[in-house]
């Protein structure tokens, strides 16, 4: 059967301890079904509202100082360690429940190689962590060398690079335990971007984009089918008009021909659209699906989602 990677989005997981438990053992039930009829499974995970939430509690907590406010590389470790926590205990427990007692599931710690030169560290678009007014947030940039940007009319917010993803530090052991047939949950928000200096690699203030993480996992591990679960059944062009349409089988070529149209919203479809070409591009036979959560069986068999091969 295949080997498939699966790019879960952080805003499926809730806005809460609680929600995200709920929702993790619902998306286990469409990882389950993949797991159980042979595949072989690895999930990545986003992280957007959770790392928020946990940049925002040492920034409250730190209000009075700055120097207690936790890096944001170790924010981002902080999330991949609880929604990981979750997702590992939801996909165990249904896998025991359906009579899967001896396929383990683990989590793993993920750091993931940027370079230092990547444009996106002269131009930070990323928010992240709590609102200011303009004075406060000016102060803390005199104070930080952050940088603050005023977010749609809602306040003043730290911005970062999202930098594209060049190596996973961890690629040796994420392959070995794939090929020893474990499910691994791995590049949790896109992973702990992290760049070379000298002899040793550290921790930098950036956010990968999950979907280009999980993109770039799939190919170093050698998969053969790279899903994206996101809120839709497909793909559409003309998206919201009269004309509408859904994408159900279609080619890389086609694609950047409908990103040149500026068919897909920056933030939102767009990174999916370009993660998926770059896995279909990055060897030959290698499949991307663009699909909703509760279609993803479906979507491998090819009876949902928008399939993307050169």
């Amino acid at each position: 059967m295949s080997k498939i990677v699966i790019a879960l989005g952080g805003n499926a997981l809730g806005n809460s301890a609680n929600e995200q438990l709920t929702k993790a053992e619902l998306a286990a039930k469409s990882i389950a079904d993949l797991i159980i009829a042979g595949h072989h499974v690895v999930i990545a995970h986003g992280n957007g509202p959770q790392v928020g939430q946990i940049r925002l509690a040492f920034e409250n907590f730190g209000s009075d100082d700055p120097e207690k406010i936790m890096p944001f590389p170790e924010c981002t470790a902080m999330s991949q360690g609880y929604i990981g926590y979750h997702l590992q205990q939801a996909i165990d427990e249904e896998l025991v429940a359906r009579g899967l007692n001896d396929v383990p599931v683990v989590s793993m710690l993920t750091q993931v190689v940027v370079d230092p030169k990547d444009p996106a560290f002269e131009n930070p678009t990323k928010p992240i962590g709590g609102y200011y007014d303009e004075a406060a947030a000016k102060k803390i940039m005199d104070e930080t060398g952050d940088v603050y940007k005023e977010d749609a009319g809602r306040g003043w917010r730290r911005v970062v690079p999202s930098p594209k993803p060049v190596d996973i530090y961890e690629k040796v052991s994420l392959k070995t335990l794939v090929d020893a047939g474990q499910v691994v949950i791995a590049c949790g928000g896109g992973g702990i971007p992290i760049v070379y200096h000298g002899d040793h690699y550290e921790g930098v203030d950036a956010v990968i984009d999950k979907d280009f993480a999980a993109a770039k996992m799939a190919a170093l591990i050698e998969a053969d089918i790279f899903i994206i679960l996101t809120a839709v059944d497909h793909v559409f062009v003309n998206f919201g008009k009269e004309n509408q349409e859904a994408l159900v089988d279609t080619t890389v070529s086609k694609m950047n021909e409908y990103i040149a149209e500026d068919q897909f919203a920056p933030g939102s479809m767009l990174p999916k659209v370009e993660a998926a070409i770059d896995f279909a591009e990055s060897k030959a036979g290698r499949k991307a699906i663009i699909a909703s959560l509760e279609k993803a069986s479906d979507a491998v068999v090819g009876k949902s989602g928008t399939i993307v091969q050169v």
